[in-house]
C-alpha cells in the first residue's frame, strides 16, 4: 500500500471524539504521562477521565505482551494480526472504547494505530499493518512525546530485561517513521502535538494538560 493510497484512506477515516493517545518510541514516557494524566483529573469535577493501553490486558494483548518479553516467538506478521485484533476488541468489545465515549467521558490510551504503523511496519512492511489498520477510527487527539532513542534507552538501564524492540538500532527507525507518518496524519487533518519527551516528567505533563485542556469536552 503506498503513502498515498494509505492518505487516501486517512481522509476516510472517522474522528473518535473524547479520545487521546500517547505515542512514542520504548523509553519516551507514554505510560509515566498517562498515570500523570489520570492523577491530574482526580482533582477536578469533570469530565470522566479513563485511562487505557495497549496491548490491553485481555487474552490477546496477554499473548503479545508474552512475545515482546520473548516468552513466546511470533512471527513479525501473525503479532500485526494480534495487535489488530486485541485493538478490534478494545475499540468494539463489550465496554470498550467505543461505547464509553458515548458518555460524557474522556478516553486516553497508551499507544493505539501509529505504534502498529510504525512497529510492525519496521518489522514486516508497510502493507499489512497498513490494510489491518486502515478501519479503525482515528483519536481526537494525539499526543507524539519524541525522545532520542539513547536517551531513552539510557532510562531504561535500571530494567532487569528489555523487551524485543528495545535496542538502540530499531528505536531508531522507530523514532523515523514515527515523523513521517506524523506528517501523513496532520496532512489528512489529524490533529498531532509533538512533545521533547527529554524534559522532566513534570514539564511534559503541564504541556500535555495545557493542550488537553483545551478539547471540546470541557465546555460541554
Amino acid at each position: 500500500m503506498t503513502g498515498t493510497l494509505f492518505y487516501d484512506i486517512l481522509l476516510l477515516m472517522d474522528i473518535i471524539s473524547n479520545f487521546i493517545v500517547f505515542e512514542g518510541g520504548d523509553g519516551s514516557g507514554t505510560t509515566t504521562q498517562l498515570s500523570l494524566l489520570s492523577e491530574r483529573f482526580k482533582s477536578i469535577n469533570k469530565p470522566l477521565f479513563i485511562p487505557t493501553y495497549e496491548p490491553t490486558d485481555g487474552p490477546i494483548g496477554k499473548i503479545i505482551r508474552s512475545a515482546l518479553k520473548k516468552e513466546l516467538t511470533v512471527n513479525p506478521k501473525t503479532l500485526a494480526y494480534l495487535f489488530a485484533a486485541d485493538r478490534n476488541e478494545h475499540l468494539y468489545g463489550p465496554d470498550g472504547i467505543i461505547e464509553k465515549t458515548k458518555h460524557p467521558c474522556l478516553v486516553a490510551s497508551d499507544r493505539y494505530v501509529l505504534s502498529s504503523l510504525v512497529y510492525q511496519g519496521i518489522e514486516c512492511g508497510d502493507e499489512l499493518p497498513n490494510i489491518l489498520n486502515s478501519r479503525f477510527g482515528i483519536p481526537e487527539l494525539t499526543i507524539f512525546l519524541d525522545i532520542d532513542p539513547q536517551i531513552a534507552l539510557a532510562r531504561m538501564n535500571n530494567r532487569s530485561s528489555l523487551e524485543i524492540y528495545e535496542y538502540h538500532e530499531f528505536q531508531e527507525k522507530v523514532r523515523e517513521k514515527y515523523k513521517k507518518l506524523i506528517e501523513t496524519y496532520r496532512s489528512a487533518g489529524a490533529r498531532v502535538e509533538i512533545l521533547d519527551a527529554s524534559k522532566k516528567a513534570g514539564d511534559i505533563s503541564e504541556q500535555v494538560w495545557s493542550i488537553v485542556s483545551t478539547l471540546p469536552i470541557f465546555n460541554t
